[in-house]
């Protein structure tokens, strides 16, 4: 195949080279053409085998023109569809990224809501691990303003799912089969002379045997090293010696605050740990009933070894050496008084966080699971006390996403995350149990916001079935954030704490508020008024079922 550098055309038949531009005119003549007779013409041969475009050596002769030849001219045609392409290109990415964070893109986004249809193929009897399949949301355009109508037909369906069915509590021995080793280790009884539930254990190591060695707390965490070696300095000096054995002083905590996270749990803690009779775990929130235990580091790493028992029981030891300290005082021994130090544990997951059963209890045909951390506590601990600590749940949730959302916070994203969570949960609450969904690992997963933690009835009905009423103190930030002098007498009465000093007790109510919210979450605003709407239609009927349990119509949140 030949070349016609002048056109830069393939020299084919004639009727074919007429389409050449500088061969081509309105008095054009194949004879009289100096182009089409062969002069001015360097042919290039190709060896009768196709030529890449690209692959072409420009060859020019003298008589050649620079720029007004076809071959400019399609070059310059060229660079300006790649130039087009480029700004459209520009012009769609920051269409994309603007338009989608303000809700003003025509093309339907992927995270807005609409009717969540459910799946009547899913059977009961299927694992919840495969409901993932079914938590896609539909593509639905609706505007911030206008769209409260839609999401309150999603609402108004979870609300009429919703039945609060009181679950059926395991007996004993189902507990045991589940946690042999726990039961092996912790007795079913504690030391008389001590408010704290303590026993002694026989140790059998030397003075040479490192007691934290294989502690899970101290290989994982970095920080928690500091006070373990403090552990491993003094640890022989707190053995009690008897009959040629060694016994170490072991002890759970008395009583737990157990939720919500972002209620005002750490600021209780802060202030419980000034009181002079109060001691706590060596790590405020060791998250060993719900995930620990289980090998769950962190929930986005996945598995990993699980915590023993005997880990979980070394964080009270500093605590336990204080007891052991009064229980050998001279005071304990001839006047038989008790030890009035008392240990507490503030994990704020331990109230609703029960996401690890599916991958280690049996599923039920419900769906629901057949243990809860409860149900373990309990079994222990038959006497413990619990606190929590609960909000609006409606702000809850907003100061939950300025806390652990990483980037691009907005009032406007919080509104999308939002009814998308609602449309997940839609679709679980139309399949399964009101309970399923909340303890539903997959579900939670899924949603972009922690919907179910501020579902507080839901979870205090469930302890209600193996804890008394009396050893579960309920407080409200609100009330303690306005009259913390008053909540903090409430939480010692219900611990059955000693008197305070006028100082002592001024040292625990005026100290300053902890973990409040960072001044870059609140440069950010109040959430939008149709997302609070919103909320607050969802949460209204379990706050209303929590003030009926509660006797207690504050926990309406109606003022707030």
């Amino acid at each position: 195949m030949r070349y016609c550098i002048n056109c830069c055309i393939h020299l084919l038949p004639n009727d074919l080279h007429r389409q050449c531009f500088r061969c081509r005119g309105p008095d054009h003549n194949n004879q009289r053409c100096p182009v089409c007779r062969g002069e001015n013409k360097i042919p290039l041969y190709t060896d009768r085998k196709q030529m890449k475009w690209l692959a072409v050596l420009e060859v020019r002769t003298d008589h050649c023109e620079s720029w007004n030849g076809f071959f400019c001219l399609r070059k310059g045609k060229l660079c300006s569809l790649m130039f087009g392409l480029i700004i459209m290109t520009l012009v769609m990415v920051s269409y994309i990224l603007t338009g989608a964070k303000h809700g003003l893109l025509l093309i339907p986004s992927p995270f807005h809501y609409g009717a969540f249809a459910s799946n009547p193929s899913l059977m009961d009897n299927e694992s919840l691990s495969d409901m993932k399949d079914y938590y896609q949301p539909s593509k639905m355009n609706i505007s911030y303003v206008k769209d409260y109508p839609s999401i309150k037909l999603i609402i108004d369906t979870i609300t009429s799912k919703i039945e609060f069915i009181t679950r059926q509590r395991p007996d004993l021995e189902e507990l045991r089969k589940q946690e042999p080793h726990m039961f092996s280790v912790i007795p079913n009884k504690f030391l008389p002379n001590s408010k704290n539930p303590c026993w002694y254990e026989e140790y059998r190591g030397n003075t040479t045997t490192d007691p934290y060695a294989t502690n899970s707390y101290a290989l994982y965490s970095k920080r928690f090293r500091i006070i373990f070696d403090y552990l491993r300095k003094v640890f022989w000096n707190h053995l009690y010696h008897y009959k040629d054995k060694h016994y170490r002083l072991r002890c759970l905590p008395h009583f737990y605050i157990i939720g919500q996270p972002k209620c005002g749990t750490t600021d209780l803690y802060d202030r419980l740990r000034l009181h002079p009779d109060v001691r706590f775990s060596a790590i405020k929130e060791p998250h060993w009933w719900t995930r620990k235990r289980f090998g769950i580091i962190r929930l986005r790493d996945g598995f990993h070894d699980r915590y023993p028992v005997e880990d979980y029981l070394d964080l009270f030891d500093l605590a336990a050496h204080q007891i052991q300290s009064v229980l050998q005082s001279d005071a304990v021994k001839e006047r038989g008084k008790r030890n009035n130090i008392i240990i507490g544990e503030a994990s704020a997951s331990t109230m609703w966080d029960n996401n690890a059963w599916i991958f280690f209890y049996d599923n039920s045909t419900e769906g629901e699971p057949p243990f809860l951390i409860q149900d373990f506590i309990h079994a222990f601990q038959p006497n413990a006390k619990l606190i929590i600590m609960l909000r609006d749940p409606v702000e809850r949730l907003y100061s939950d996403y300025l806390y652990f959302a990483s980037a691009n916070k907005s009032a406007e994203d919080f509104h999308e995350k939002v009814a998308e969570s609602l449309q997940l949960f839609e679709g679980c609450v139309l399949d399964f149990s009101l309970r399923a969904c909340v303890y539903n690992n997959t579900l939670n997963n899924a949603m972009p916001v922690r919907l179910q933690v501020g579902l507080y009835v839901v979870y205090l009905l469930d302890w209600l079935t193996v804890f008394n009423k009396d050893q579960i103190l309920v407080l409200r930030l609100e009330d303690h954030a306005s009259n913390m002098r008053y909540t903090m007498h409430m939480v010692f009465q219900f611990l059955d704490l000693g008197p305070l000093s006028e100082k002592q007790e001024a040292l625990i109510t005026k100290s300053p508020a902890s973990n409040t919210r960072r001044p870059e979450d609140r440069s950010l605003g109040p959430m939008l008024p149709t997302t609070k709407a919103i909320l607050r239609d969802f949460y209204r009927p379990f706050n209303t079922k929590l003030a009926q349990v509660l006797f207690d119509d504050a926990f309406l949140w109606k003022r707030t």
